[in-house]
């Protein structure tokens, strides 16, 4: 008798088996209910099962499921005009893949093709995918050794150069005309909620144009108005060459983009770029509901209130450090590990995440969280906080 297929043992789960979903809510099997504070790494941007994703989904499968961009495809015309209305002014062209790590690869492909060059300038904490490429790139130490134990991956790392983060002198100093790509998350998601100031993503804009090098914003987790608009680089008044997304582009399908100059474009022809999925008319459905509906809902703007008002609260609870981020995607540093607390909201019934920093609480809440849901999280997280102290 055959044994069973199993999962590689590749995942830390919690001791919960999803049932069903809506808002920002999660139910089990038993029928207790979670609230989810970490939207399934940033992706439940409209929470889940928001109505509007749910009926484009159901009316897109029963019309045509999938054919590849050989095709011209309805949904995918009307995303395009979706994006157009919120992309920044200067990225003109779009090219859709199926996950953030590809959307860092083709927007690195494009950069090496533009300048001619190879070597790419990234950032201490930094991290963009768990392809090879992606990988070698990371500024977070036990990523970057998976890829560069491998012959392909030194290969790759002889052509990298890392720069500290926030430093708008040594980005100055390090990119130079070797340089093809400068590829820099606004928000490092993973590294703890850190942002980068406006500083230093002008010193990266300004050495870009001065070096004739590409300037990728990768904002995989940070973009689709979870930091108060597409791009939260762009909000802080910098304008990339390339735009990076993914996670919370369609609400939970796969899906990424490219977005990119005309500049950057320049000569491209037929099969320089592709990806079979890469657009395909479910997810490209919905994501133009849920990029329509967090629009026309006002998240964008909302996501900053309630960033702000969730910072303020924490900052002075009990064992709060500081509270790092932009929007809803935070940060909060404890004077204590966290898992232990994460594990305590668990057992209270609240989901949130950890980061690279082990004493870094990540918040990723979908941003159409309300008045309510935002006090149940204080109050709980309060209550931790009070009863993980009292038992030191």
């Amino acid at each position: 008798m055959l044994s069973p297929l199993m999962e590689m043992p590749v995942y830390s789960r919690w001791p919960l088996e999803v049932a069903r979903a809506e808002g920002s809510y999660l139910w089990d099997r038993g029928g207790r209910r979670y609230l989810d504070f970490y939207a399934g790494h940033a992706v439940a941007g409209s929470g889940h099962c928001h109505p509007r994703v749910v009926a484009a989904i159901r009316e897109q499968a029963e019309k045509l499921i999938f054919y590849s961009s050989a095709l011209r495809s309805e949904p995918r015309e009307r995303l395009l005009r979706v994006l157009g209305t919120l992309t920044p002014p200067g990225l003109t062209r779009a090219f859709f893949v199926n996950s953030g790590a590809e959307a860092n690869e083709q927007a690195l492909a494009l950069a090496r093709r533009r300048t001619g060059r190879s070597r790419v300038v990234c950032f201490e904490g930094a991290f963009h995918g768990r392809t090879l490429a992606t990988l070698v790139l990371a500024g977070l130490r036990p990523y970057r050794a998976s890829a560069l134990a491998s012959a392909a991956g030194e290969a790759l790392g002889a052509f990298t150069r890392r720069l500290p983060w926030n430093d708008a002198a040594a980005a100055r100093a390090g990119i130079d005309e070797e340089v093809a790509a400068v590829i820099v998350e606004p928000v490092q998601g993973l590294a703890g909620a850190r942002v980068a100031s406006p500083e230093f993503l002008q010193a990266l804009r300004e050495a870009c144009d001065a070096a004739g090098a590409v300037l990728i914003f990768d904002e995989v987790q940070s973009g689709c108005l979870r930091c108060g608009g597409l791009s939260a680089g762009v909000e802080m008044g910098v304008q990339p060459d390339l735009l990076t997304l993914a996670k919370g582009i369609a609400a939970g399908l796969p899906l990424g983009a490219v977005l990119a100059t005309t500049a950057v474009c320049d000569g491209l022809s037929t099969g320089d770029l592709g990806s079979t999925f890469g657009g395909a008319p479910i997810p490209c459905a919905a994501a133009a509901a849920n990029l329509a509906a967090l629009a026309e809902e006002g998240r964008a703007r909302r996501a900053l209130e309630h960033g702000r008002r969730l910072a303020d609260a924490m900052a002075v609870m009990p064992g709060v450090v500081g509270v790092e981020g932009r929007g809803l995607l935070m940060g909060v540093r404890l004077d204590r590990p966290v898992r232990p607390v994460i594990r305590a909201l668990f057992a209270s019934g609240v989901l949130t995440g950890t980061s690279a920093d082990p004493d870094v609480l990540r918040l990723l809440p979908p941003l159409v969280i309300d008045d309510s849901e935002i006090e149940l999280f204080l109050r709980t997280l309060k209550e931790v906080l009070e009863s993980s102290r009292e038992g030191q």
